[in-house]
């Protein structure tokens, strides 16, 4: 009994550190220090213990010995990588999940696009809605659970939560102002739906694509500006 309590307890504080990260609320790059999470979570030290090596199995904090638990680092080099394997690994899983996604996964995402559709980007104090981003994250997901490799799937995953730790770069949600992501995201639908394989592998790689260099965009003009105004190296 005891055990089941701790797990479902290590469940939750490793879900909210995940969206935390994901959100920016730990700079790239910080400590993870154990005693700090125990007072921010209101959990035990052992919980947290729990929680931290899952972070590491999702690529989104790193562990050294004398260093401890960090959150991931980030660098444009990386970023590319990252957007090479995603194009390279959902592009393989999505041309699979169109293929083999049963009747009840063409509702699931129709539900999950028309969710995000209706979801507003900006929360009321301008800055990017998480709930816009859990209904974002959904989307992708539901996109590739057509797909029978679990496996394949999870790397899939694994790797997007990893690149969505650079939306912290944008230290304004400007990367929208500059695309029309509803309709890319309606393309995207649209064609899997309608069993287009070419087609929704030409509308993700591009939408990863898209993504991808509006951050380093950003990033480098951040980096030019930080040259000339010195200021703290991530805007989370």
């Amino acid at each position: 009994m005891t055990t089941t309590g701790s797990m479902t307890r290590a469940e939750e504080i490793y879900k909210r550190l995940r969206a935390d990260i994901l959100n920016g609320r730990h700079e790239p790059g910080s400590r993870l220090r154990v005693e700090a999470l125990k007072d921010s979570y209101g959990a035990s030290s052992g919980v947290i213990r729990e929680a931290l090596p899952r972070l590491v199995g999702q690529g989104l904090a790193t562990f050294a010995p004398q260093r401890g638990f960090r959150v991931v680092t980030v660098s444009p080099e990386r970023l590319r990588e990252l957007t090479e394997a995603r194009v390279f690994i959902e592009t393989h899983v999505v041309r699979e999940s169109v293929a083999a996604g049963t009747i009840e996964w063409e509702s699931d995402l129709l539900a999950a696009h028309h969710h995000l559709a209706r979801t507003p980007y900006f929360s009321d104090d301008g800055a990017l809605s998480e709930r816009w981003l859990n209904a974002h994250a959904r989307f992708h997901r539901v996109l590739l659970e057509g797909c029978p490799n679990r496996p394949l799937r999870d790397i899939a995953t694994q790797l997007r939560d990893a690149a969505e730790v650079y939306r912290c770069w944008a230290r304004t949600p400007a990367e929208h102002s500059h695309r029309d992501v509803a309709a890319e995201h309606q393309m995207i639908c649209d064609h899997a739906i309608a069993r287009d394989v070419p087609g929704v592998v030409e509308a993700l790689s591009q939408h990863i694509n898209i993504t991808t260099q509006l951050l380093l965009d950003d990033y480098g003009r951040h980096e030019e500006k930080g040259k000339q105004d010195p200021g703290p190296p991530c805007g989370c």
